[in-house]
């Protein structure tokens, strides 16, 4: 038997629809998991779409007991506290600041300067400790939701073709100095630590993604298209529109 979930592709009509499906079904794995085990714990993404879906769960928070969750990061800039371009910022200015939610369940990446923080790598070191704090067995924990965009090259989190970060398969997170999209320094858990999720779910739109998505739903090598690699244990769901959807099978 896999140790993975089906994957599944959910086809929306346009990249606001996206990202409300997705704030939704969110909103209701977050209940779900709360009502089966009173924790929930969730892995967030940046970008355009990733922070909508935030502006959009804010707006529509149903049931959740924001006492009982707790908020991780799929990756980061490695960039001073409160810069505008951490993603932890941006989910702040999104949610986290608007909900009530105890400021000790929100797990940032340490950033640069932060209590002595000086490179990436010791940023991981110390959210991989961290991580293993909250883990049934001192590694990671098993996430409820692990939220992720994608380049259009295939690259999710910090997670890109053909580079170490990618290809580790020992460590949960690890330190870039050289990511190929700028900036060059950045954390990120690796697909290990992404595979120790429930669900994985993919938000994916544009026309410049096509191919990346088809391939990767296809089942590519994931050191070719990383986001092949991003895998539930229960289910991998890809959030799309239209266009993003174009290469797919039409069945």
């Amino acid at each position: 038997m896999s140790e993975f979930g089906p994957v599944e592709v959910a086809k929306f009509a346009d990249a606001d629809a996206v990202a409300k499906a997705a704030a939704s079904k969110l909103v209701e794995a977050i209940v779900a998991a709360q009502s089966e085990r009173v924790q929930a714990s969730v892995v967030l993404t940046g970008g355009g779409t990733g922070i909508a879906v935030l502006e959009h769960v804010r707006r529509a928070q149903g049931g959740i007991d924001w006492s009982a969750v707790n908020v991780f990061f799929g990756d980061e800039r490695f960039l001073p506290s409160g810069h505008s371009d951490r993603n932890e910022v941006q989910a702040r200015a999104a949610l986290l600041d608007l909900v009530p939610i105890d400021p000790a369940r929100i797990h940032a990446m340490p950033a640069l300067g932060e209590d002595g923080c000086t490179t990436p790598q010791e940023s991981a070191a110390r959210y991989a400790k961290m991580l293993a704090q909250h883990s049934p067995d001192g590694t990671v924990p098993i996430f409820d939701v692990h939220l992720l965009g994608m380049g259009g090259e295939g690259h999710v989190n910090s997670l890109f073709p053909h580079t170490d970060a990618v290809r580790e398969g020992d460590e949960f997170v690890v330190g870039l100095d050289d990511s190929p999209k700028p900036p060059p320094a950045r954390v990120t858990l690796t697909l290990p630590a992404v595979r120790r999720s429930r669900q994985v779910w993919l938000l994916v739109t544009g026309e410049a993604k096509a191919e990346a998505v088809a391939a990767a739903v296809g089942g590519a090598d994931p050191h070719e298209i990383p986001a092949a690699g991003a895998r539930g244990r229960e289910r991998t769901v890809w959030f799309v529109d239209p266009a993003a959807a174009a290469d797919l099978p039409k069945s």
